[in-house]
C-alpha cells in the first residue's frame, strides 16, 4: 500500500481531476443536448427536411454517444467519491480504484468510437449533398417557369445540418477529455513512489 503522503496526493488528484472531468463533460453535454433538440425541432420546421435523410445514422450515433457520455458523467462522480473515500478510514483498494478508472477509459473509448462513426456518416452525407449543389454565390438557384412557382435546384447545406456536425464534435471532445483525464489518473494510481 502507498504511504500516507502518496495516498493523500492520489486522493487529491482523484477529487480535483474528477471534478474537472465531470464539469467539462456536463458543460459539453448541455451543448450537445441543445444541439440535438434544436436539430430535431429545426429539422422538422425546415422546408425540405426529407432531403437530409442521410443525416439520420450520424445523428443516431451521436445520440448514442451522448447517452454514453451521461454514463461517463456518473463515472466521474464516482471518481470524485473515490477520492474522498481515500481520505477516510474505510478506503477503497488500489484494485477497486483502478477498476473504476478503467471503466471510465473503456466507456470514453466506446463513446469516441461511436462519435467518430457518427462524424463519418454526417460528413459523408453532407459531402454527397454538397456535390449535388450547383455553382453560384448562394449554392442553390431558383428556377422559375412562367406561371409556376419557382423550385430550388441543388440542395444547399443548411445551418441545421452543420449544427448536427457541431453536436457530434462536442460529444467527441467530451469523451476525449474524459479519456485524457482517466488515463492520467490510471497512470497516477499505478505510479510507484
Amino acid at each position: 500500500m502507498a504511504d500516507r503522503l502518496d495516498l493523500q496526493l492520489i486522493a487529491a488528484a482523484l477529487r480535483r481531476l474528477g471534478w474537472i472531468r465531470l464539469w467539462s463533460q456536463v458543460v459539453l453535454g448541455v451543448v450537445v443536448v441543445g444541439v440535438l433538440l434544436f436539430n430535431n425541432i429545426g429539422g422538422r420546421l425546415a422546408a425540405n427536411s426529407a432531403r437530409a435523410l442521410g443525416l439520420g445514422p450520424g445523428i443516431s450515433l451521436t445520440t448514442i454517444a451522448f447517452l454514453l457520455l451521461l454514463w461517463c458523467i456518473w463515472q466521474s462522480w464516482l471518481v470524485v467519491r473515490c477520492g474522498r473515500a481515500l481520505n477516510s478510514p474505510v478506503r477503497p483498494s488500489k484494485g477497486e480504484t483502478s477498476r473504476l478508472i478503467k471503466r471510465g477509459v473503456l466507456a470514453d473509448l466506446a463513446g469516441i468510437t461511436l462519435a467518430v462513426l457518427g462524424y463519418q456518416s454526417l460528413a459523408g452525407s453532407l459531402f454527397v449533398q454538397a456535390s449535388q449543389q450547383v455553382p453560384g454565390f448562394f449554392g442553390a438557384q431558383i428556377q422559375a417557369t412562367p406561371g409556376v412557382a419557382g423550385r430550388v435546384i441543388g440542395l444547399p447545406i443548411t445551418s441545421i445540418e452543420m449544427l448536427a456536425v457541431l453536436g457530434n464534435t462536442q460529444v467527441l471532445f467530451a469523451h476525449l477529455i474524459g479519456l485524457w483525464i482517466s488515463l492520467w489518473l490510471l497512470q497516477r494510481v499505478y505510479r510507484t513512489a
